[in-house]
């Protein structure tokens, strides 16, 4: 297999990966891994059980600070020892209805953990860039009917939202106040995506792990918002993207891309929670489903304009809507079958994606 440009770019550099134990984190992980990059990962432990973390044996083979991106002197400490070249910031309060219950912990991780993030990458002078991953729902969310630019006004009515909004305005703070033109700061670039489904993904309220859950326990799937559209990807999509983005930052001219990019998926359609259920019984098997009656209020349209990461970075994912729910259909019932090829099942899809787009 051939190396694409940005792995090359990634190769052999050091990556400090926030927030690794999590689901995207165990993908970046083995990709990383795969390409020959030196990683250290710095995160909580993995929260759930079973953790893709832990059942692809990265808990053995990375090295791990354990820590809360909340404590900034842990926090300066991981980037001091291992003095990376490259920080890619994925440690977050990630799940709405929980900041509904967790507001202050949410603000705390999601804003002031991103603080601390920058603030000692800006105190040890190896780091060249971070890259902070935020979310689609960063912006002001008017409910109409066409996506979101980079450009478009921030905002967040829930917890989660503000959060990450609140992220993305210190994040402007620091990449004005201290330039990487003037040496005074690394090159800052987010990146905002939409919902990400794929193998390995078993967090509290989220549509495909409860669908999991619901067929693995022979129970019931409680849907909440079932003609809410989102902008449905691959977690590969956005962790394509991420890679894109950090080997700018480790260019010659990072001010290239240090600014906020959208990744969000080119499907024509806009996918239903509803109709993304459908896929996803089409290719495993259908629980029995129940609707709820007064959920928590979410944003019911949303979808993001990724012109610019298609023109500048030269982004697409592989892998349409469709095709990305039948390959995380398969890996969870390839996982079920045979738990312990986790990282065989994870390493063949990701192999599927970069040969597709070398």
């Amino acid at each position: 297999m051939g190396t694409n440009t940005f792995e090359a770019a990634l190769t052999g550099k050091k990556i400090l990966v926030t927030g690794h134990t999590g689901f995207t984190g165990s993908w970046v992980c083995l990709w990383l891994q795969m390409i020959g990059a030196r990683i250290s990962g710095y995160s909580l432990p993995p929260e759930t059980s079973p953790s893709l973390f832990t059942a692809a044996g990265l808990d053995k083979d990375i090295a791990t600070t354990h820590g809360d991106v909340v404590n900034y002197n842990r926090v300066l400490e991981a980037v001091t020892s291992f003095e990376p070249d490259l920080i890619l910031h994925l440690a977050a309060q990630p799940l709405v209805r929980r900041s509904y219950r967790e507001p202050v912990r949410t603000f705390l991780v999601n804003a002031q953990g991103t603080v601390n993030v920058l603030e000692a990458a800006r105190s040890v002078k190896s780091v060249k860039g971070v890259l902070c991953i935020t979310t689609d729902k960063v912006y002001k969310n008017n409910e109409w009917a066409w996506s979101y630019r980079e450009n478009d006004p921030l905002g967040g009515k829930d917890p989660y939202s503000a959060s990450k909004a609140a992220a993305e305005m210190a994040i402007q703070s620091y990449a004005a106040s201290y330039p990487w033109s003037e040496g005074k700061g690394p090159a800052i670039a987010t990146a905002r995506g939409g919902n990400i489904i794929g193998g390995g993904d078993w967090s509290e309220d989220r549509l495909i792990p409860d669908f999991v859950r619901a067929v693995v326990g022979n129970e019931k799937l409680t849907l909440r918002y079932p003609n809410a559209t989102r902008p449905w990807q691959h977690v590969l999509a956005l962790v394509h993207g991420y890679f894109m983005i950090l080997a700018g930052l480790a260019s010659d001219d990072p001010g290239k891309v240090a600014q906020a990019w959208n990744l969000g998926p080119h499907d024509v359609t806009q996918y239903p929670v509803r109709d993304v259920l459908e896929l996803m019984s089409e290719c495993w098997q259908r629980p029995e489903l129940q609707y709820l009656n007064e959920p928590l209020p979410e944003a019911q349209a949303l979808a993001l304009d990724s012109a610019l990461a298609r023109n500048q970075l030269g982004w697409r994912p592989v892998w349409d809507t469709a095709e990305s729910v039948r390959q995380t259909s398969a890996w969870y019932s390839d996982f079920y079958a045979n738990p312990a090829a986790a990282r065989a099942i994870t390493e063949d899809q990701i192999n599927a994606w970069r040969t597709a787009i070398q």
